[in-house]
């Protein structure tokens, strides 16, 4: 926002920045790397200022400016009188004025994000015109280590040929903006991107003018949801980010790094007589995934009609797309064959055509593409694809498969490369052809999960009904594993079309067998994995192994119905919780020694997929136990999984939040053990985390990007055998699991074992707030009690990320350090501290977790959770709690310096510590009104009177503007 000063010059009497003007800004660039960061917040908050005394007046905008001051000067020179004259200010807010001052400094947190990403992104392309070398996180960065460890390039290309990296998109309720939001924040960050070019004066001011409009119309957007969304309203926002940056950036992509494996690997390039060197061809190792309309876990709403309408959508999505890019190709390729050759396929692929038009008898390659046009609307028709903008020529045979479309595309491809046409082969026809590759015609892979409980009861219900077991969920595991192999091997089926089921088993049978149905339609890849929630025994997997049986989608041996022999839905099981965890290598032994798993396995090409879930754990065990027991997890799993010949998938379902499993992917990748990632990853990307990595196609690239150097180096960069290596792990391992369990303790101890600790939990955050918010279609908690265990794992870390505690990203780690120091004498403790820096400064691992508490530390505020903390009204409960919560917090951010030899928060990453710092000053009035809303909100309600809207919007308001600052939610 602006001073009062600024908002009195008009727009269009400012100064202009002509050329010279850019290369002053240029120049300013290099002695002040953040300059044009800090010019881009001012000119977006002198607009936002701008609009706002338009929109609402003097007397609004004078308030906000003045609480904007306050609080500035509060935060940068830790102003006591000014911090009660902030909270002066704020009591003294009509309820009016309350939500004009939380939308302003909610959409400045929000302008200041697109400042940061244009300016990252800015960064970056000074960094690639400069030269430089190749940055840790870039493809360039990754090859360049594997040549110099003496990786080939034949085994990068032969690694890549059998890798599946995939990002699945999940709907996770964790994304507070609304679509028309962040649409747009898209053109205000596309204006702002214009900027950098070089601009006549006429051009800046008129661009000045757009961009105060996009902000005019943030402003006059409703930023809150009002009703509900619909798991039909999740595809459809998810499906925005196909279009803005996966479709274009993802083959993009491809081309990036098979250019750069053949520059990092000249001697191994291909080439083709009297043309320019043939990149090496890769096969689609990175593919989409969703969990949108298919994941049913927790969440009544998806059933067998969302998973049919997330396909229709995904495949009209993608078949809108190759239209269009068909139709431009016709337009592109006039190529006539009185001045150059076709080959005799592109020829006869001419011929078939529906176009008969005498005008284009010459031209083979464009009736070549309205004949491949023809083809994919009937394709797309055959799929539930309506309203196609181009009608076709005229009919043509849809496609069986993508790879039928494919082949004709190559045969352009091959006809260009052999008639002087290399050169037209890559703006687009090459990318074309490697979309079909990688999205065929489903998109994106829809995975499937639900609770084994579910299954349990669904089962139970089928024996009992077939007069096989009455009571099949009091059998113990092994009764259940030898009824559930016995059926596994019997020809007939338990369920009959000629009873009556309850809705649960029908609804759960009609998914699995739409699931089947949309297989053969749109692809295997359209539907591939089955998710088990809550895995704990190995019963919980081969129930779903009897449920595909049921259903057709598990296979046996005509001549030998004992014999399983394929089956269409990998089990994939989800291990969550810490004594799932800690199991999680045993129930998988069992699985895979069952003979009947065995051919199973194999013809999934001897490869098995296993999920682990962070975010319950979290919640279960706190967040140094967390992450290491799915470390340990992992080590036995890889053990496991090698020694049975089988390889591993390891499926990371990480939330936004560290607490959550968040935190930069690259280092997340890198900090894996080794042998864990071996060119086969999956993890999920949730909520508000989705627009924040794609809604900007540039930034998408980078992260998409960053997965793949990051699989590079884990999977292939040489393992250190050396003995001594090998003992100083085992040493840093010990330690950790001793620190593990102290720390599990003293987290358990509070959340679990202290009387009253829920009391305070849902007393001092907004958690009943959020779960009011409309923000995703799944219930906030498993079941309707005030429980811990039953609450998801979203909204817990939510909660404590708008108080700014930010407690599960840290609480535990304290006490752990500062018991395990205390023991023995002072030589003994300078012995312990000193191995504890030599594992930051050698463990991957263990860097990566003090690197993300340090980012989790550097949000946290203890004088704002304080105020939060005054919302509970037992004072003796409150101050225990909140007293253990101080110590704890002090403890941590102490050892944490001691071991890092950093006293300050983020010393090394300076940019986004000065984000952070010069963010809480906006944060704070938000903050501040938010505990003011909810004291006047609870005592309404605990009155018993009618709860006031404008009150229970500011509250809506204030968390949508803390999640965008803190740019966490959940």
């Amino acid at each position: 926002m602006a001073t009062k000063s600024q908002t009195k010059t008009p727009a269009r009497s400012s100064p202009g920045r002509s050329d010279k003007s850019v290369d002053k800004r240029i120049a300013k660039t290099s002695t002040d790397k953040d300059a044009p960061l800090k010019e881009d917040i001012r000119l977006l908050g002198r607009l936002l200022g701008e609009v706002l005394r338009h929109q609402e007046g003097d007397t609004v905008f004078e308030v906000v400016e003045t609480i904007r001051q306050t609080a500035v000067r509060f935060r940068r020179e830790s102003d006591a009188k000014a911090g009660a004259e902030l909270d002066k200010l704020l009591k003294k807010l009509t309820r009016d004025q309350t939500n004009s001052v939380v939308r302003a400094f909610s959409y400045f947190s929000h302008l200041a994000n697109i400042a940061e990403d244009q300016h990252h992104n800015r960064r970056r392309r000074a960094h690639l015109l400069a030269g430089s070398a190749p940055q840790p996180g870039s493809v360039a960065y990754a090859l360049s280590r594997l040549d110099n460890a003496g990786v080939s390039g034949n085994t990068v290309r032969n690694f890549l040929s059998e890798s599946l990296i995939s990002p699945v998109l999940t709907a996770h309720p964790t994304e507070v903006q609304r679509k028309s939001i962040l649409d747009a924040e898209r053109e205000i960050a596309r204006l702002l991107a214009l900027r950098d070019n070089p601009l006549t004066p006429k051009e800046l001011r008129d661009n000045t003018e757009l961009l105060r409009a996009r902000i005019a119309t943030l402003w006059q957007t409703r930023m809150l949801r009002y009703t509900k969304l619909t798991v039909a309203d999740e595809i459809e926002n998810a499906l925005s980010y196909y279009r803005i940056t996966f479709l274009r950036e993802l083959p993009a992509l491809y081309d990036d790094i098979e250019e750069e494996i053949n520059v990092q690997f000249p001697s191994r390039t291909r080439t083709r007589a009297g043309n320019s060197p043939a990149p090496a061809e890769l096969t689609p190792f990175v593919q989409m995934g969703s969990w949108i309309g298919g994941d049913r876990d927790g969440n009544p709403n998806v059933n067998a009609g969302t998973m049919q309408r997330a396909l229709q959508r995904q495949s009209t999505t993608i078949f809108d797309f190759y239209l269009d890019e068909v139709h431009a190709l016709g337009a592109e390729l006039s190529i006539s064959t009185l001045m150059v050759d076709a080959s005799a396929e592109l020829l006869a692929l001419a011929d078939a055509s529906p176009d008969n038009s005498d005008h284009r008898a010459d031209e083979p390659y464009r009736r070549a593409l309205i004949g491949v046009y023809a083809r994919l609307a009937a394709t797309a028709r055959s799929l539930g694809v309506v309203n196609i903008l181009r009608q076709e020529v005229g009919a043509a045979a849809h496609y069986a498969s993508p790879e039928e479309c494919i082949r004709e595309l190559q045969v352009l491809v091959d006809s260009l490369n052999a008639n002087h046409g290399g050169a037209l082969v890559k703006p687009r026809l090459a990318v074309l052809k490697r979309s079909i590759e990688i999205f065929g015609f489903h998109l994106a892979t829809l995975d499937m999960r639900q609770s084994s409980d579910v299954h349990e009861r669904v089962l139970g219900e089928l024996f009992a009904s077939a007069q096989v077991e009455p009571s099949y969920a009091s059998l113990d595991e092994d009764k259940k594993v030898a009824l559930l192999l016995t059926e596994l091997s019997s020809p007939r089926l338990l369920y009959s079309p000629y009873l009556n089921y309850s809705d649960e088993t029908n609804s759960e049978l009609t998914i699995l067998r739409t699931a089947r149905e949309i297989r053969q339609r749109y692809g295997a890849r359209a539907i591939r994995n089955y998710i088990i929630s809550h895995t704990e025994t190995v019963s919980d997997l081969l129930e779903v192994l009897l449920l595909q049986k049921e259903t057709g989608l598990l296979h046996a041996d005509a001549r030998d119905p004992g014999k399983l022999i394929e089956l269409e839905l990998m089990v994939i099981p989800l291990f969550e919780t810490i004594p799932d965890l800690r199991c999680a290598a045993d129930i998988m032994e069992q699985w895979l020694s069952l003979p009947q798993v065995a051919p199973l396995v194999a013809r999934q090409g001897k490869l098995q997929e296993v999920m682990l879930g962070y975010s319950d754990s979290n919640k279960d065990g706190g967040f140094l136990t967390s992450n290491w027991e799915l470390y340990k997890s992992e080590n036995r799993l890889v053990e496991l999984f090698n020694r049975a010949g089988v390889k591993l998938r390891l499926f990371h379902g990480r939330g936004g939040t560290v607490g959550r499993g968040g935190g930069p992917s690259y280092q997340a990748i890198l900090a894996q053990p080794p042998g864990t990632v071996n060119g086969q990853i999956r993890l999920t990307e949730q909520g508000e985390i989705i627009a924040s990595k794609f809604s900007n196609p540039e930034i998408g690239r980078r992260n998409l990007e960053l997965l793949v150097a990051a699989t590079l180096e884990a999977s292939l960069m040489p393992e250190t055998t050396d003995a001594k290596e090998t003992r100083k792990l085992a040493e840093f391992e010990r330690v950790m699991e001793d620190l593990s369990e102290r720390a599990y303790q003293a987290y358990r101890n509070l959340v679990y074992e202290t009387p009253g600790f829920t009391d305070y939990f849902f007393a001092s955050t907004p958690i009943a707030e959020i779960a009011e918010l409309n923000i995703g279609s799944r219930p906030a908690s498993r079941k309707s009690t005030r429980r811990i265990e039953d609450l998801r794992a979203i909204p817990w870390g939510f909660s404590w990320g708008q108080c700014r505690l930010l407690f599960p990203g840290w609480y535990g780690f304290g006490s752990a350090v500062s018991e395990w120091l205390q023991e023995g004498g002072s030589k003994e403790q300078a012995k312990r501290l000193a191995t504890l820096r030599a594992m930051y400064r050698e463990w991957p691992f263990f860097a990566a977790l003090l690197s993300n508490m340090d980012m989790v530390l550097s949000k946290t505020d203890l004088a704002v959770a304080s105020r939060y903390a005054g919302l509970v009204a037992d004072r003796k409960l409150r101050n225990a709690i909140f007293g253990r919560i101080l110590g704890e917090h002090e403890r941590a951010s102490q050892l944490l310096g001691s071991i890092t030899g950093n006293k300050e928060r983020l010393a090394g990453n300076p940019l986004l510590a000065r984000s952070i710092k010069n963010r809480f000053a906006y944060l704070d009035p938000l903050n501040h009104l938010q505990v003011e809303l909810i004291r006047r909100h609870r005592s309404t309600a605990a009155a018993g009177k009618k709860v006031e809207e404008r009150v229970q919007r500011g509250i809506h308001l204030t968390i949508n503007g803390i999640a965008a600052g803190l740019r966490n939610t959940g």
